[in-house]
């Protein structure tokens, strides 16, 4: 009889159900979009963030070291510290090296050009790196993709040159002209423009730069392009003050901080530490739009409830005349609450379903538009999906369900409840 009922209820108000089910399917489908999203949101956006430039830098250790008497900075200029290029493939060795994008070291030196001093930059433009049995490639082009180029960029085992765009206007120099610093000629491949320092600055490959400074193997610093993840609690804390097992998840969790001490280690006598505003600017997009995820999750689903709510509560409306029959026939308050939400159950397993379904198409477009890549959805998200569609049907029906329960059969009976 208890299935009979249910049955007939579905049969004789298809309209009402339809519309109930249509509100569960578009606020869980919307929910299981968003959420999928947001779990394997992390990793592209954060690729996507890295066409912003590198989030962390290398220098020598000496640089972190303060002298002061009275007031008076005693250190000796820095320009004589410098870190073994030999060293940088290891950081292909360290935990989170498939979270390295790229690195690109820098040596700047000064050098005579005409009758004036200008800064050569020594560099990688995009060189082939060897790590054990790895090959892999890095430079500027990875980690400094907004640097624009007209012409063509010089090859890392090359002479060749890039000639900031200001310095080149100032010098009246084009693409395959020759300039002579260092004692030998170089020819410029390209113009580059920046924004920056760089405009007015000769940026070579890196070999070319340690022969002017006369120092094979010399790297003044260098720039780091990781995947990380936004710093929580954990992430702030000084791993010194941490006892064994808050240490590995903090070395075992892809943190800035966490990064730039592999990177120390990594590379010897060097100090690594995050470029505060990019790594906190990407901190602060991620929690915004994962924030904005969520609100768009929310709102989806307290429009569901409340369609859901106006749906059942015209739906029970229309059988006041049997919710009084079956209270008159010794139908209990339970018995009647039992039947219609085991109807809502029935409603949200079927719109969950078909809502997981349609929200999983759309994640996996979102994915495609936006990230150019797939979106994976969890296999443990479907359960939890067809949970929050019964929460959310079973909380939109619960007040036409409360009022149904308390009808007084003889006014429903007569039609005046």
């Amino acid at each position: 009889m208890f299935a009979r009922l249910v049955y007939e209820s579905f049969r004789r108000q298809k309209r009402r159900k339809l519309m109930a089910g249509v509100a569960i399917t578009l606020g869980v489908g919307v929910a299981t979009a968003m959420i999928a999203v947001a779990t394997d949101i992390g990793d592209k956006i954060s690729r996507e963030l890295r066409t912003y430039g590198a989030n962390l830098v290398v220098t020598p250790q000496e640089d972190t070291l303060d002298l002061e008497i009275g007031g008076v900075n005693l250190r000796p200029p820095s320009d004589g510290a410098y870190l073994n290029e030999s060293d940088l493939p290891q950081i292909r060795g360290m935990f989170w090296r498939n979270n390295i994008v790229g690195f690109a070291p820098m040596l700047p030196v000064n050098a005579v050009l005409g009758s004036s001093s200008v800064t050569v930059l020594g560099t990688y433009i995009a060189r082939p790196v060897q790590y054990g049995k790895e090959s892999f490639t890095t430079g500027v082009r990875t980690t400094h993709p907004w640097w624009k180029v007209q012409g063509a960029w010089p090859a890392d085992d090359s002479q060749d040159v890039l000639l900031g765009e200001r310095l080149a206007e100032k010098l009246g120099r084009k693409p395959g002209d020759e300039i002579t610093f260092g004692g030998r000629a170089h020819r410029i491949s390209g113009i580059l423009s920046t924004g920056t320092a760089e405009d007015n600055a000769v940026v070579a490959p890196l070999p070319v730069a340690q022969q002017v400074l006369g120092k094979p193997g010399a790297v003044r610093r260098v720039y780091v392009s990781a995947m990380t993840k936004p710093e929580d609690e954990l992430a702030r804390r000084d791993p010194r003050t941490m006892n064994p097992e808050m240490f590995d998840r903090w070395y075992c969790s892809p943190y800035v901080q966490s990064i730039a001490y592999q990177l120390q280690e990594a590379i010897p006598h060097s100090h690594a530490e995050q470029i505060r505003q990019v790594a906190q600017n990407e901190g602060t997009v991620l929690a915004r739009i994962q924030g904005l995820m969520l609100l768009i999750t929310i709102a989806a689903l307290l429009a569901s409830a409340l369609a859901v709510s106006a749906a059942m509560a015209t739906a029970i409306f229309e059988r006041r005349r049997e919710v009084g029959l079956m209270k008159a026939l010794g139908a209990g308050k339970a018995s009647v609450a039992a039947i219609f939400f085991s109807e809502a159950t029935l409603l949200a397993l079927v719109g969950g379903v078909v809502g997981f379904l349609g929200g999983s198409l759309l994640a996996r477009q979102i994915g495609r538009a936006i990230f150019h890549s797939q979106i994976t959805i969890q296999p443990v998200l479907f359960p939890i999906i067809l949970g929050v569609a019964v929460l959310v049907t079973v909380a939109g029906s619960s007040a036409a369900i409360r009022k149904a329960i308390q009808l007084d059969p003889v006014f429903a009976l007569r039609g005046e409840a």
